[in-house]
């Protein structure tokens, strides 16, 4: 059963609009910030489920960011489109049912056997959703793509690739980039179409939304979110870590005495925590979990935070007083950061000595160690001050990891890089 329901084209943005009804195999929306891209991927999903016959397979590369972002979208548009009373919406299992059975399932690429037995209640899926696709791996995509089998009535599969364009030499860019100049804005052949949008082709946007992007001082975040261009990282400042599956591999079981580290925020910046362990003799800091929200209170926070601290302390953030008690009134034992003169300086070189190793389901995280940054002046010079971007989880590890940083009158440990940075990266 398919439902005979007209979707207005001005609830589209204009330029999206013909790709309601493309059926090229690969798919990429791409470009800056408030494009629309990812919303009107929602839109052609709900649209789909109603009228195409299609079933979707909603992804991204870990599990537990897809329900505040494309799980949550979907049932916002729905509600918009005033069509509650025709889907089933399933919150624990993140799946939305339409009437007529075709279905929008959402999963996470850390759990490749689950993505392997996922199907739909009706049909087989044909379309498969990738979220934020420069976080995932080129050969989970590879698996993914063996969803898209099976007879679907005449339907062509689709796969759509969702992104800002991070940097350059991610392997989307080697992959399928070869034909699309940096001045073009798209691309078509018989397996591929590629879409590059910016800010200015969302007429949904209100002024102060274009006023942040336009006035983004940052030569590096004003390519990738305002204009949309592929980015370019040459000052980098970590470049000594890696992601692994650490909560998989036998030598979790060994660690204890963890250490947690939490940066307030609200609205424009999100509340950010970090589970980690310091294997100190070999110089190895592990990052084992996150905690990211905005718009969240303290008590919010707290009961949040205490399945991850069992009972520890967590260093905060000491430029919120009121806060750190906030969080002990309701039960979290959470000590300020002493932080100090050049400590960011100093936590940062700290760090830098350190093999970092990220768990792969701190996704969060693993965004910001890609590109926090230095700052440059007019000739392009590098300066020892980083962007003040991209920072928050960073923030949390540096004050959970202050008292490993004493040694010596001044309290930190000198140099840059140390020869542990440098070594054999099996644990």
């Amino acid at each position: 059963m398919k439902y005979d329901i007209e979707f207005k084209r001005d609830a589209f943005n204009e330029i999206y609009y013909p790709l309601l009804d493309d059926d090229t195999r690969t798919q990429i929306l791409f470009g800056g910030s408030s494009s629309g891209k990812s919303v009107f991927a929602a839109q052609r999903c709900i649209h789909d489920l109603l009228i195409g016959g299609r079933n979707y397979l909603c992804c991204r590369n870990v599990g537990k960011t897809i329900r505040t972002s494309v799980f949550n979208e979907l049932k916002k548009l729905i509600s918009i489109f005033g069509l509650n009373k025709l889907f089933d919406i399933h919150k624990s299992e993140m799946s939305i049912t339409c009437k007529n059975g075709y279905q929008a399932l959402m999963t996470g690429l850390d759990d490749v056997e689950k993505v392997k037995s996922i199907t739909p209640a009706k049909s087989v899926i044909t379309d498969i959703w990738i979220e934020e696709a420069t976080e995932c791996q080129e050969n989970d995509i590879r698996q993914l793509t063996k969803r898209l089998r099976g007879k679907s009535a005449g339907l062509k599969k689709r796969m759509l690739f969702t992104f800002n364009p991070i940097l350059k030499a991610h392997w989307i860019y080697n992959r399928f980039f070869k034909n699309f100049g940096d001045e073009d804005r798209e691309y078509r052949d018989d397996d591929l179409y590629i879409l590059k949008t910016t800010y200015e082709d969302n007429t949904f946007l209100e002024p102060d939304d274009i006023k942040a992007l336009e006035d983004e001082t940052d030569e590096y975040f004003y390519n990738v979110y305002t204009l949309g261009n592929w980015g370019v990282l040459g000052n980098l400042i970590f470049k000594n870590w890696k992601v692994q599956d650490v909560k998989s591999n036998p030598i979790y079981k060994t660690f204890d005495l963890f250490k947690h580290g939490l940066d307030f925020g609200y609205s424009n910046d999100p509340t950010a925590y970090n589970k980690m362990y310091y294997q100190k003799a070999r110089n190895r800091l592990f990052i084992l979990d996150e905690y990211r929200d905005i718009e969240v209170t303290n008590d919010q926070i707290a009961e949040s935070l205490k399945s991850y601290l069992q009972g520890d302390n967590v260093v905060a953030d000491s430029a919120e007083p009121k806060s750190i008690q906030e969080l002990n009134n309701h039960g979290v034992s959470a000590l300020p950061a002493r932080k100090g003169k050049d400590s960011v300086i100093h936590g940062i070189q700290w760090l830098k000595q350190q093999e970092i190793i990220i768990d792969r389901s701190c996704q969060h995280t693993k965004n910001e160690f890609e590109q926090y940054h230095w700052k440059e002046d007019k000739d392009g010079n590098v300066l020892n001050v980083p962007v003040d971007k991209y920072n928050h989880h960073i923030d949390a590890i540096r004050y959970a990891c202050e008292d490993e940083m004493l040694s010596g009158d001044d309290g930190i440990i000198p140099g840059a890089e140390s020869e542990a940075a440098q070594s054999d990266w099996d644990f």
